[in-house]
């Protein structure tokens, strides 16, 4: 398995395919209060003009979950969702389709994707701590919670975000998750 996890996160060159179902975490700012249910509506909105280069679908309500997934936006490649998961709001990107590329170019894609989210949605009222962020992959058989997953994707990590403290989280029954931060 740690060979195949291998072959993937480096051989994109090879023909290999490269870990997909990348999904980024950037945190409200402390104290930043948001009423979700404005999301909604803004939502809507994104849809309505197009404003993301996936093709949106629908806006699903889970205010009523606590600590949950929030007010998600769901698109066909990809959703977007205001999470609180472990009431910890932040915008969350869920890449749901594979992406050809590296996994270098995949996190890139993510990254840009969740930051110009996170770009339309502080002229909402949102304000965002991109020192702030949540790095996991949303397939356990591809990417297992093991040290074996970590010390082949850590190095990648390192690269993107330098001068980030990068800590894994979790438990195996857990996705592969990482803390990133810059203190």
């Amino acid at each position: 398995m740690l060979q195949l996890l291998r072959a993937h996160v480096r051989g994109a060159g090879e023909g290999h395919r490269v870990i997909d179902h990348i999904n980024l975490k950037i945190f409200v700012e402390e104290g930043n209060r948001y009423n979700l249910a404005d999301a909604v509506a803004v939502f809507h909105q994104w849809i309505r003009d197009g404003v993301c280069p996936e093709m949106l679908i629908d806006v699903a309500d889970y205010r009523h979950v606590p600590a949950g997934p929030g007010v998600m936006l769901i698109g066909h490649e990809a959703n977007y969702s205001l999470d609180n998961r472990e009431n910890r709001l932040g915008l969350l990107y869920n890449r749901k389709s594979a992406l050809d590329g590296t996994f270098q170019s995949k996190l890139a894609q993510a990254w840009r994707a969740a930051s110009e989210a996170c770009d339309r949605l502080e002229k909402e009222g949102l304000k965002f701590n991109r020192n702030t962020i949540e790095f996991f992959v949303n397939d356990r058989l591809l990417a297992p919670n093991t040290e074996a997953t970590w010390q082949t994707i850590k190095p990648q990590l390192e690269t993107f975000f330098p001068g980030f403290d990068i800590e894994r989280r979790g438990e195996p029954r857990d996705l592969f998750r990482v803390s990133i931060t810059r203190t």
